[in-house]
């Protein structure tokens, strides 16, 4: 498989050089040249499928021969070595729960097949990389946990100060050994621009080799395809219309879902919850897209206010606004929406929600609301687990929030942070230097 540049289709690289370097030279984003269908056959027998069969059957489709069929086989079994359940709520609600991974966030299935995807393609080198991420959260501590202690590969978080949760903080910035948590003076947007300017930097390129682990890097968002082929194999009865609804920030979890539709995943309906981060509810209304800067809200993970992969969305559906309208639906809600949400789930169903998937449910309600729809099976993505946001949870629900172990273990242990402000010189300076 061949990956292009969304800033210039005649900007081929291999899927090895796709993964290695993250984003193009131009700037732009990869994406492959082309989704082969997987065969009809596998989707109509998907049910009796496990979850590693059907990551590998999905990975094999899409890759078409960039990885050996062993080494694929060994990376799939490794990535993907926990659950993604759908938990029902009732008859036409359910709950895709993405948090049984070992940060208890959607996060680690791309981060996991990551970094034993680049541990390989990386492995006949003399060159240490060192991947570059700005996170809002939870895709620091997915990317730090997968590649914490893989020889050959440095790790820089860049966070914004005080706009994290703290078990998430925690989570940044307690490993050590190859992980540096970088603490920015600003929002996650300053995060992203610092590490979108350092890639084009000639001289940094001249002493060290960057790559990147956020969904802009295209090894990310294949394994996130995965699950989406897994929810529909645990709902899919009588051919019944399926719903999709994502909580969005950076659109990385949506794209992937995209990618699965057209792999030939039959779901038609897409919708992409936001927080008062609204630009793309926006621009489903206006065609007209217009980046703001990020806002402080309780679903912090989708602060973002100029989300990279909208350059994919735009690409795959040739830059035409009628036929994205048409498969993604759009919603923005407020904080107290969200509480009162995670209110009425706990209330309802008995089921603890986080606020990011409380804003799923949110838009879930609004879209079957205003579409009258009635023969349906709805699911909404539950992108980390509760207890990482437990004074919230907690204050809302009125409940105490039990905290897995593996969250316990990393909030007993000493924060390391180097702070720096929104100027690139800082980044610039660090990377130089360390």
């Amino acid at each position: 498989m061949k990956y292009y540049s969304t800033n210039n289709k005649n900007n081929i690289v291999s899927f090895k050089e796709a993964v290695l370097k993250g984003i193009a030279d131009d700037g732009g984003l990869f994406m492959p040249s082309e989704f082969p269908k997987l065969p009809l056959e596998f989707i109509q027998n998907i049910s009796k499928c496990s979850f590693k069969e059907i990551s590998y059957t999905v990975a094999k489709n899409l890759l078409n021969g960039d990885l050996p069929d062993n080494i694929l086989h060994n990376i799939v079994d490794k990535a993907i070595n926990f659950d993604a359940p759908v938990v029902p709520l009732d008859e036409r609600t359910n709950i895709l729960e993405l948090f049984h991974g070992p940060t208890l966030a959607f996060k680690d299935f791309g981060a996991r097949f990551m970094a034993e995807t680049m541990s390989y393609l990386n492995k006949d080198s003399d060159k240490e990389i060192v991947i570059l991420v700005a996170t809002s959260g939870d895709t620091g501590s997915a990317v730090a946990n997968g590649f914490y202690k893989v020889d050959g590969i440095k790790v820089v978080l860049l966070y914004p100060g005080g706009k994290v949760s703290r078990i998430q903080e925690q989570q940044l910035t307690t490993l050590g050994e190859n992980i540096t948590a970088l603490e920015v003076d600003g929002t996650f947007d300053d995060c992203q621009k610092l590490v979108k300017q350092a890639f084009p930097d000639k001289q940094l390129a001249g002493k060290i080799t960057l790559s990147s682990a956020n969904s802009i890097n295209i090894a990310r968002l294949i394994p996130q395809s995965f699950y989406y082929f897994n929810a529909y194999a645990q709902v899919i009865k009588n051919k019944q219309r399926i719903i999709l609804s994502v909580p969005s920030g950076n659109f990385g979890n949506l794209t992937a879902g995209l990618f699965a539709r057209e792999m030939g995943l039959p779901i038609s309906d897409y919708i992409a919850a936001v927080n008062a981060n609204d630009v793309f509810p926006d621009y489903i209304e206006t065609s007209v897209f217009t980046p703001k800067p990020s806002v402080k809200t309780l679903s912090n993970a989708m602060d973002v206010g100029n989300p990279s992969n909208f350059a994919r969305i735009l690409d795959m559906y040739g830059r035409k606004h009628d036929i994205i309208k048409q498969i993604i639906y759009s919603a923005s809600f407020s904080d107290e929406q969200t509480k009162a949400a995670m209110k009425e789930v706990y209330s309802k169903y008995n089921y603890v929600i986080d606020p990011h998937g409380a804003v799923g449910y949110l838009a879930f309600q609004k879209y079957i609301n205003e579409k009258k729809l009635s023969d349906f099976a709805g699911i909404i993505l539950e992108t980390a687990h509760p207890s990482k946001f437990g004074d919230i949870v907690e204050s809302v629900i009125n409940k105490k929030i039990e905290i897995p172990e593996r969250l316990k273990l990393c909030l007993s242990k000493e924060k390391h942070s180097v702070k720096i402000s929104t100027n690139y010189e800082d980044l610039h300076s660090f990377l130089i230097n360390n």
